[in-house]
């Protein structure tokens, strides 16, 4: 776990000024250091190792060590000394993280939040490293080795703890801590936090405040002086919360590897043109393997890709590749169905909004029915689970708001199963569940979904939003609520009846669940559509079981919806295979 070696100590700064007095007054930086050797510290996390640069002997040592990191790893350099002089040595290989670092100072330190419906703990079981890797590539992160996960869940060196949902006993939120003084014995006498990832999908509040607090009071308890941590320049959510808690900007420089896992952060300017995630995540893996990116119009999130003398013409996951026919079967929900059972798939009953006595024939048929119009998205105009006359006549004019040819679909119990087919191939599928609120006992109904919808917007750069409109009115008044009652603590009670990311739906990862006739479903009703990307959308009353009925296809799904499956990649493989890596 570390390696010792005779090294010269460190000191550490905090301001600007003592920054520059140093580095003018060789005497005064001699004095500040304390006396006595630092062990050369190279701590294993599990996603790479961390390594403590102001403990190694000189430049060359910790480049050399540097080099030593292993593929889809990722090793970080903290409180690096003298970068300008590690760059000269290795410039094709390392760079500057483009972090900052923030230091808490635990003696000041005091507890002031107060756990609402869910716990912090340590990890249980080995699953439980299973499902914080969950978190971590939802969030981009590393991964971490499960089995040293667990393995280390009594280490001196290392702290893991984690958020739980008490209901559900789901992991939501992970942070990992490093003790400095038992990793090398600093001298002084510090910590630092590392991990933080909270589920995007998660409905409490505070679950990254509760974690870093209880972080904190660890290592006080501990008797450390202080915890530092290193945020993205440009991760504002985060430092808001940081300095929220007391946390102070320090001078300390973070070192890492040119590697396909930090190449984002190290090639160069991102494209800044005011895209949505479902236009960068494809622009970003194109970047990755030198495809041309020229952004058209970002307002439509039109661009072009270019590679090898062929170029082609997205927006977002839609691409030239798909036919004006194909895109036509899609965008009409009634020749989708169409299209759909004369290949042999399931489907539900189906026809065209008419007379209200026509209407109330085919409730009465069915029980309960789905009204949309024929054309539109995002869940625009939908109102799922009509069961009387006077919802759906109300439903029939909120969708012919939308599209003048209304659709009364037959309502089909189960899960809301999205699928993802990309090429003739199942490349992600995700269930979707409508937006959820969790009660505090003391907030309405109203301020929590409020509360709900700007977390799960600030989780989706923008794309996900609870509607405070008719339809979330109706779903809270048919669960027996008003928007200003009082949703007792622990009650989880949901808002939408669609489960569209738009509408505050979450996405929960199933690709590896399915069952093979799902699958093979899915596959033929793209060839059946003769599209190259689409996005299914299926009820399934059992994941695991065969039975399914389609109910949509979209032919321009979100690809960063199905994180951490490889959609953009698939994608890029298949408008240029030949940039394959």
């Amino acid at each position: 776990m570390m390696t010792q070696n005779q090294a010269r100590p460190a000191y550490r700064i905090e301001r600007v000024l003592v920054s520059t007095l140093l580095a003018s007054n060789p005497s005064v930086k001699s004095a500040l250091r304390p006396a006595g050797p630092v062990p050369r510290a190279a701590v294993e996390c599990g996603w790479g190792r961390l390594l403590f640069a102001h403990t190694f002997a000189d430049a060359a040592e910790l480049i050399e060590e540097m080099r030593r990191e292993r593929p889809g790893r990722r090793d970080i350099a903290f409180y690096l000394e003298d970068p300008h002089v590690v760059l000269s040595q290795a410039p094709n290989e390392l760079f500057l993280d483009p972090s900052h670092t923030y230091r808490l100072r635990l003696h000041t330190f005091r507890p002031g939040l107060e756990l609402r419906g869910f716990n912090v703990e340590a990890p249980r079981s080995r699953e439980d490293a299973d499902a914080v890797n969950r978190i971590y590539a939802a969030r981009g992160m590393v991964t971490v080795d499960p089995e040293f996960y667990w393995a280390e869940r009594d280490s001196r060196v290392l702290t893991h703890l984690i958020a739980v949902d008490p209901v559900t006993g789901a992991v939501i939120g992970s942070v990992t801590g490093v003790d400095h003084v038992r990793a090398f014995k600093d001298p002084q006498n510090g910590s630092s936090l590392w991990c933080l990832a909270v589920d995007p999908q998660a409905a409490y509040p505070g679950i990254g405040e509760a974690l870093v607090r209880a972080l904190a009071e660890h290592y006080r308890s501990r008797g450390r002086s202080f915890m530092d941590l290193s945020v993205l320049h440009d991760n504002q959510n985060a430092i808001a919360l940081y300095e929220k808690l007391g946390f102070k900007r320090v001078p300390v420089f973070t070192l890492k590897t040119k590697n396909p896992i930090n190449e984002k952060l190290f090639a160069g300017p991102a494209v800044e043109a005011g895209l949505n995630p479902y236009a960068m995540i494809i622009i970003n893996e194109a970047r990755r393997r030198g495809i041309g990116v020229e952004v058209l119009d970002a307002e439509a999130n039109l661009f072009r890709l270019s590679f090898g003398g062929r170029s082609i013409l997205c927006r977002e996951s839609l691409s030239e590749l798909t036919s004006a026919v194909a895109l036509f079967r899609c965008d009409d929900k009634a020749v989708t169905r169409r299209t759909l059972a004369a290949a042999g798939l399931s489907v539900p009953d189906q026809r065209i909004a008419g007379s209200a006595d026509d209407n109330a024939a085919f409730l009465e048929r069915h029980g309960s029915v789905v009204v949309k119009p024929a054309r539109g998205e995002q869940g625009q105009g939908i109102t799922v689970d009509v069961r009387d006359a006077e919802t759906l006549a109300w439903a029939v004019e909120k969708a012919t708001a939308i599209c003048s040819t209304v659709l009364l679909e037959q309502y089909v119990k189960g899960c809301d199963l999205r699928v993802l087919v990309i090429d003739n191939r199942v490349v992600a599928a995700a269930i979707r569940r409508p937006a959820e609120i969790v009660g505090t006992g003391d907030r309405t109904i109203a301020e929590l979904i409020e509360a709900q919808s700007r977390r799960r917007a600030a989780a989706t750069g923008g794309e996900s939003r609870i509607p405070m409109d008719a339809e979330t009115e109706r779903c809270v008044r048919d669960a027996g609520y008003a928007m200003d009652s009082i949703l007792p603590e622990g009650q989880v009670l949901a808002v939408r009846k669609t489960a569209n990311l738009h509408t505050g739906g979450t996405l929960h990862d199933v690709t590896d669940r399915l069952h093979r006739r799902l699958i093979e479903a899915s596959i033929e009703a793209a060839r059946a559509l003769d599209i190259p990307v689409v996005g299914l959308d299926l009820l399934v009353p059992d994941l695991f079981g065969p039975d399914y009925v389609i109910i949509e296809a979209n032919e321009r799904p979100g690809l960063a919806n199905h994180e951490p499956q490889p959609t953009a990649e698939r994608f890029v493989d298949l408008l240029f295979p030949y940039s394959a890596v």
